[in-house]
Formats: structure tokens, sequence, C-alpha cells
């Protein structure tokens, strides 16, 4: 049996599997939970359940006891909402989810963090590597709070005591991913569009991938470093995001968009839901468009040197396993 593991988000897309793999492993696994319906999950995926919440650090305290590894799962991720809610919850709630495990001489804590923590304004970015900045811009709320706690989980490291390490993924995929239903939502409702034709690169980590690399950082990683991961192989925007409609029996639209158009139409869609309050969230943001729009694929000769990365599973099984 190996050493126990508190995992956040473990009711989430990632965070389930993420325990189910963990467990198949030997790991002894405990899981926060803040609602009863997350408690209900998290016990049916055979994780130890213990109520809490990012926001309330005496919780956080009690569910770090006994605990000698943290995965940090949870994040508030969305494309639109107000930045004081991704601040409460993407760093706050990280700052104190570090100073309990800090406390509690947690030996090792890993961030699942995201690749989008790079990107600034719109380039086309290739072959990306650690080496680069962290970015953050006013109209990408999810990806400047992602940017500021991965800053302080880096931060946080003491070698030897208690060591930090992030995992970045760019668009993470897989059976159950929520942002399928969206798409197929904007699909049917006539309003996808290929922007710039969906002919860009793209890199995606399938959620089995992601969920090897969070466990070999928590086995190999080096305290204080990042980790770009992925499925190893790059595709198209169009390839991607088509082949997942497949999966559901959706025909993919024909209609594009330019990026320069799309970027002027949702910078005025973002300033209408703004003023005016409306509810949900628009159907195109700029935040969104920063993710698709532009080439982005990443380097994971980092991971594969250090922590002995190697994709689990390929997009075309990922693909199968989805349909069937």
């Amino acid at each position: 049996m190996k050493s126990k593991c508190l995992v956040t988000g473990g009711s989430g897309f990632v965070g389930s599997r993420l325990i189910q793999i963990l467990l198949s492993h030997g790991w002894q696994v405990r899981a926060l939970a803040r609602s009863e319906d997350s408690l209900r999950i998290v016990r049916a995926q055979g994780a130890e359940p213990v109520r809490g919440s990012l926001e309330d650090p005496s919780s956080l305290a009690a569910a770090v006891q006994g605990c000698d590894m943290v995965i940090h799962v949870a994040a508030h991720f969305k494309l639109w909402g107000d930045p004081a809610e991704f601040e409460r919850a993407n760093v706050q709630g990280t700052n104190n989810l570090l100073q309990a495990a800090a406390s509690a001489s947690v030996k090792r804590f890993v961030q699942l963090g995201a690749a989008a923590v790079v990107m600034g304004d719109r380039e086309p970015m290739l072959r990306v590597s650690e080496a680069l900045p962290r970015q953050e811009r006013a109209w990408a709320p999810y990806s400047a709070s992602k940017a500021r706690s991965e800053a302080l989980v880096l931060s946080a490291n003491r070698p030897g005591a208690f060591e930090t390490v992030v995992v970045r993924p760019p668009m993470i995929w897989g059976p159950g991913m929520p942002t399928l239903d969206h798409m197929i939502e904007t699909v049917n409702a006539g309003q996808f569009r290929w922007v710039g034709g969906g002919s860009q690169s793209m890199s995606t980590a399938h959620v089995d991938n992601v969920c090897h690399a969070l466990e070999l950082a928590l086995e190999k990683g080096r305290g204080g470093e990042v980790y770009f991961v992925s499925d190893g192989t790059d595709s198209t925007l169009k390839e991607v995001i088509s082949g997942l409609l497949q999966t559901r029996g959706i025909e993919p639209p024909r209609a594009s968009a330019p990026l320069p158009v799309a970027w002027v139409m949702a910078t005025m869609m973002e300033w209408i839901w703004r003023t005016f309050s409306r509810p949900g969230e628009p159907p195109m943001t700029r935040q969104m468009l920063r993710l698709i729009g532009e080439s982005f694929t990443v380097d994971i000769g980092k991971a594969q040197r250090e922590l002995g990365y190697r994709p689990v599973i390929t997009r075309e099984q990922g693909l199968t396993a989805m349909q069937a």
C-alpha cells in the first residue's frame, strides 16, 4: 500500500478518474467534497470522503491530516464570469490548501495547472516549453487566475520538506468531458463557427494521460518545477472537435469566421453581457478564442526526461472508447 493522498476536485471530470487510477495502483485516497452530491460521488469511486471547502481553512486542516501527498485538481473553470470568483476559487483557495498542507507536514503537493498560463496576446505558439513566462490578461480571468495560482504553488516549494510540482496539460478530453456537451448545444443552436477555418494546430491531453502525469509527478517530479504534458501527437482544431462530435453522432458544421472578426464580435458580446447583466455566458468570449483561435502546441520533452512520461492512451484509442 502506497502513501495516503488527498485529492481535491474528486467529483469532477479529471478528479473522479484520478481517484480510480490511484486506487488501482495501490494508493490510499482521501477526497475533499463540499456537498452531499460530491461526497456520494467520491465515495462511489472508492475514496475516503471528507467534507470541506477550499474557502474553509479549518476544514482543509482536517482534510490533510495524515496525508503524505496532495493532488490539487479543483478549479473554477469557465470561459466567462466575475474575476473575483476566479480569484477566490483558484488563487485564494489554492493558497488556503498550500498553507494547510505545509502545516500538516505533507511531503509533496502536485497541482493540475493549465497550459493556457503562457498564452498572452493573439499569436501562434508552437512547441512551447516551460521556459516561457506566465501571462495574465484581464479578458482571460480563468487563465490569469491559474497563472497566479501556479506562482503561489511554486513559491511554496521547500526542497526536502514540502515539495511542489505543477503539471500543465492543454485541452483535456475523454469520456464525460463537460465541454463536449456545451459544444453540442452550440452546434444544435446553429451558433458554432470554425474560427479561422479550424486549421490551426493544437495539442490535447486525454484524461488518462493527465492522470498518469499527475501520478508520475507525485513519485518523480522535481520540487519547484512545471511540466507540459499532452497526447504526444498534435492535430488541428477541426480534427479534434470533429472527432469528439462524431462520438455523439453529430456531424461538424461547415460555417467559419475569421479570427479578427470573431474577436470583435466576442468583445461586443462581453460588453453587452456585462453592461446589461445578462444571464449565462456569451456565445463567444475572447478567452475562448484565445484558447482555440491560434495554433498552440506544447513540447513534452521535459516531462519525458524527468518524469519518464509517455502517453498511456492514443487519440484513436480514446475516441473509440467514447463511441462504445
